[in-house]
């Protein structure tokens, strides 16, 4: 059985495996339907995937909100932010770039995505990170440098490599953004975010006269969405987020590409550039400095009331129950508010929902 703490971990991993299958995908049905109908497709399979299951949950009598908080009016800000920055700019902007950018190459730009995180999560969330940290951003941002040098573009540059770093930028906000709703339950809010999006970016293909694809391949397309592109992949995404923050789980999502780029070697014959071995290596190095780092000092929890999913095995939920708390789950979890006493003490940990202290 895997350890509890190591969980969020093996949902990041698998949220970059999945995800990193996405772009040799979209690759391929790009082919046959149009960008912006495509990311809209996508994102239609996430949300509308999401409320077919939490349908099925509701008819079987389950209740999620006995393990999981719901969201409330003062999240709607976080909620819209995701899906402006998440669910309409990135996707867009992917789908227009990637018809210009090979396969492989477009899986190791995406790489950029939590350097982005990263950089945000440290200036705005002031989350710690130190010198390995920062020499594995920078092997990062080198690699994605190379990949997207080209000395017949304007400026040395391949637009639509650019594209693609413009969406890791939006992807970045969104993953900041998310943390502010990280502790509440994820199915709800990716649901929210795929079904608006999709919505949104159907309205979007239509007044840019793009064709409409046929059933079985909308079909295709949604099926993706859910599994690789929203759906799934978010949620994975959002439980890892809530355990060992937004800069780690962007870091370990840094691994997605390669996911990418091993399909792609398989699926298109395209001859890779000299420039593609000289950045994968580089980012494989800054990849596994970002994965492997320890943190660990004395730090202070401040009083606070709160609600989210737990258990009562950690360090940090010793209440006690008053009776009228839902039960507890077979997994050794429940949720309802409770009330977090001041505590001043050591051990390794990231900045989860319970370690976002200030570091000096």
């Amino acid at each position: 059985m895997i350890a509890k703490n190591r969980l969020p971990v093996l949902y990041a991993v698998l949220a970059a495996a999945l995800f990193g299958s996405s772009a040799p995908a979209a690759k391929i049905l790009l082919t046959e339907i149009s960008p912006v109908t495509l990311a809209a497709l996508f994102y239609l399979g996430s949300g509308g995937g999401l409320l077919v299951y939490m349908w099925l949950v509701r008819l079987s009598g389950g209740d999620r909100h006995t393990i999981e908080a719901s969201l409330t009016r003062s999240d709607l800000p976080s909620v819209a932010g995701i899906v402006l920055f998440g669910g309409i700019l990135a996707p867009m902007v992917l789908m227009v770039s990637l018809q210009y950018t090979p396969s492989a190459t477009a899986s190791l730009l995406l790489n950029f995505e939590p350097v982005a995180t990263t950089i945000i999560a440290v200036l705005f969330f002031h989350e710690a990170v130190d010198k390995r940290i920062a020499f594995a951003l920078g092997l990062i941002t080198t690699s994605c440098i190379i990949l997207s040098y080209d000395p017949t573009a304007a400026w040395g540059f391949s637009i639509a490599a650019l594209g693609i770093l413009l969406t890791c930028t939006f992807w970045s906000l969104d993953n900041n953004i998310s943390r502010n709703v990280s502790a509440k339950d994820p199915i709800p809010v990716v649901a929210i975010k795929g079904v608006i999006a999709g919505v949104v970016m159907i309205l979007i293909a239509y007044i840019l006269g793009e064709a409409s694809p046929s059933p079985s391949l909308a079909v295709i397309a949604m099926c993706i969405g859910f599994f690789s592109y929203g759906g799934i992949t978010s949620v994975l995404f959002l439980w890892a987020l809530r355990g060992i923050g937004t800069a780690r789980t962007g870091a370990i999502l840094a691994v997605s590409p390669f996911f990418g780029v091993v399909i792609s070697l398989f699926i298109f014959p395209d001859p890779l550039a000299p420039a593609f071995f000289i950045a994968l290596p580089v980012m494989a190095i800054g990849a596994y400095l970002l994965m492997t780092e320890h943190h660990s000092h004395s730090h202070c929890h401040p009083a606070e009331f709160h609600e989210h999913r737990h258990d009562h095995e950690d360090l940090h939920h010793d209440h006690t129950h008053m009776g009228f708390e839902p039960p507890i789950s077979s997994s050794g979890e429940h949720c309802h508010p409770h009330q977090h006493e001041e505590l001043i003490h050591e051990h390794p940990h990231k900045p989860d929902i319970h370690h976002r202290h200030a570091h000096k």
